[in-house]
């Protein structure tokens, strides 16, 4: 059983761990909404950095799930929080969408195409030749070069797209410089939600859907780690790694109605 008797915070991802394509899987609502009734400390935690967390928080809700915005923790808000931290009232050249955007506007960040401190690559389904070639050309002035995440593609209907950690190896290969790159499996993410929610280490659990992301990061950032296996990963893709989760488990069902007996 791990430490689950001692986990008062949670951490979790998002895809493959509470929806899949857009629909709610079992056990998460209740998941959230006992959270919620016992005043249990979470967020919900994504790579993705194309939605700021209004807009996922309503996607959710069209799923299903009741995740209020202030639960919601993505890669851009953590680059945001990461580039404030590293230099407050900064500026950058942006290759990205609303997530990224609105993050950084709202860190006090000035958005300039004119010798920026960084240049910032986060998820969007729009990538342009010209904002590339302006990337490439900004860092090669001396910009520092940060990552949201480091996802080589993403899914869609159709199959994989690419996505952020692709574009950002044209950028690298066109550079010869390596992005610092802030979503998961840096535990930099991880660190960063812990202060979001005021949690330590020691007593918060992350429950995720992927060995090589939400897994390696939680046991880098000493948390208790849950592994679901509504997601990616299977039984067969753990013995692929020289880790293991805390715990495996088959979907957030089996943790509803958990630990209830604990707190009489």
């Amino acid at each position: 059983m791990g430490r689950r008797d001692e986990v008062e915070c949670w951490l979790t991802d998002m895809d493959g761990v509470l929806v899949h394509e857009n629909h709610a899987l079992p056990g998460a609502a209740e998941l959230l909404q006992q959270w919620e009734d016992r005043g249990t400390p979470y967020l919900v935690l994504t790579n993705n950095s194309i939605f700021t967390a209004r807009d996922l928080s309503a996607r959710l809700r069209a799923s299903g799930l009741n995740v209020p915005e202030d639960r919601i923790w993505t890669s851009a808000l953590a680059t945001a929080e990461f580039l404030k931290q590293q230099v407050p009232g900064g500026s950058a050249f942006v290759v990205g969408e609303a997530g990224i955007l609105t993050a950084l506007h709202d860190a006090g960040y000035i958005m300039t195409e004119t010798d920026p401190d960084f240049v910032v690559v986060g998820e969007t389904r729009n990538y342009s030749f010209e904002a590339i070639t302006k990337a490439i050309r900004l860092i090669d002035r001396g910009a520092r070069f940060i990552v949201t995440n480091p996802d080589a593609t993403g899914p869609s209907a159709e199959g994989p797209l690419p996505a952020t950690g692709a574009i950002a190896a044209l950028i690298t290969k066109a550079t010869g410089k390596d992005p610092y790159v802030v979503g998961k499996p840096n535990p930099m993410m991880f660190r960063s939600a812990l202060n979001k929610i005021g949690a330590h280490s020691e007593n918060t659990a992350m429950i995720g859907d992927r060995m090589d992301t939400d897994i390696v990061a939680g046991i880098e950032a000493g948390l208790h780690t849950v592994l679901v296996l509504t997601g990616i990963s299977d039984r067969a893709e753990i013995e692929k790694y020289p880790f293991r989760p805390d715990e495996v488990l088959k979907g957030v069902f089996e943790l509803v109605g958990e630990a209830e007996e604990t707190e009489l």
